[in-house]
């Protein structure tokens, strides 16, 4: 089926062309490059995997409870127009909830699978090259995935919130090589991890907790790959350069918080825009969502050396400055470990399950 007929709203039948500016940069030098990213390539091409295989795509769905979130997470829960809901409604409710948030989910990893073969393209060193080609490949899977759980599970699609294609036009129009890294590899798949992070941790629903643990354990390698990269660069950088950067992060952050909150869903309920906008701002559980949306990109910016006072400002303002304390490296091993462990307790039940056939197939010839 067409996606076109499972979008929530028009999205256009046209492409959306971002025209792509900056060099192709070619190296001749094959056989140098910094040994942390080489590692980091070699743990990129020893960890692919077959969605198809990897996930069990059996699972049954609810599409009215698809992520088994609590009704909590709703901006609507406890307004007005909650308690005026029937549970059609509820559960028609939930269903687009879930259905923008993954929605937002398969247009970002588009533009992170684009943003990646452009880094291939534009930056200068090999090991970085090769790195980003595997991660290319890493967004190509989370498109499939997720479009497949849109389409599959829930067979609702919702368009992609202006303000995320807006940023993705910034980063990808730059000419610069190191901006397609810092708002891609830091804001945005930093605010996805994140993202991911939270739903992960509260689904009771096994099939996107299996996709979310799985993809969070590539995108982990994706930040410490941008990481890795600008901490390097950035020193080198000018103030002039420098603050350029820091004016970028600081839109950036500014800019998902106040917008990428899923305000339409609920003009879709027939909420007037003021009061949307009254009632995310008055949910406890968008603030605190929005809040730990910044967990992995306010010790990243720390770390990559962008850590001027206007940045800390910026970040004291919006409430994530202690954040900045939060142990990066030790959220990624974490990440990457859950996906290890969920593997591990999967393959044992499927192992204890087919023994448990076996023995009764036996039971029941001996008994014939």
């Amino acid at each position: 089926m067409s996606t076109h007929r499972l979008y929530t709203a028009p999205a256009g039948d046209a492409t959306w062309d971002v025209p792509m500016v900056g060099d192709a940069r070619f190296t001749w030098e094959y056989d140098d490059g910094r040994d942390k990213l080489l590692a980091l390539y070699q743990k990129g091409k020893d960890k692919q995997w077959d969605s198809v295989k990897r996930i069990d795509w059996d699972l049954e769905v609810d599409p009215y409870d698809a992520l088994g979130v609590p009704d909590q997470s709703m901006a609507v829960y406890g307004t007005k127009y909650w308690d005026k809901m029937g549970e059609r409604e509820r559960r028609e409710a939930r269903r687009h909830a879930a259905s923008w948030q993954l929605s937002q989910f398969v247009h970002g990893e588009q533009g992170a699978m684009i943003t990646g073969a452009k880094i291939v393209e534009i930056v200068p060193d090999l090991d970085a090259k090769l790195y980003s080609a595997t991660q290319t490949m890493d967004e190509a899977r989370h498109v499939e995935i997720f479009s497949r759980f849109l389409h599959e599970k829930i067979g609702m699609v919702y368009p992609i919130n202006p303000k995320l294609q807006d940023l993705l036009g910034e980063t990808l129009g730059d000419p610069r090589w190191d901006m397609p890294y810092l708002g891609m590899q830091v804001l945005i798949e930093g605010l996805a991890l994140a993202a991911f992070g939270v739903i992960r941790d509260i689904t009771t629903r096994p099939l996107p907790k299996q996709i979310l643990t799985y993809v969070m354990q590539d995108e982990a390698r994706h930040v410490a790959f941008g990481r890795l990269t600008l901490r390097d660069y950035y020193a080198q950088l000018s103030d002039a350069e420098r603050r350029e950067r820091e004016d970028f992060v600081i839109e950036g952050c500014y800019l998902m918080r106040d917008r990428l909150r899923g305000g339409e869903i609920w003009e879709n309920f027939g909420i007037p825009r003021p009061e949307v906008e009254e009632m995310l701002a008055g949910s406890p559980f968008v603030r605190t969502f929005q809040s730990l949306l910044f967990s992995r990109i306010v010790p990243c910016v720390k770390d990559i050396g962008l850590w001027s006072d206007r940045i800390r400002q910026a970040y004291d303002d919006m409430g994530v400055l202690e954040m900045s304390k939060g142990d990066l490296e030790a959220l990624m091993r974490q990440d990457e470990e859950l996906a290890d462990r969920l593997d591990v307790e999967r393959f044992a039940a499927e192992e204890t399950r087919r023994r448990a056939e076996v023995d009764q197939v036996i039971a029941d010839a001996a008994s014939s």
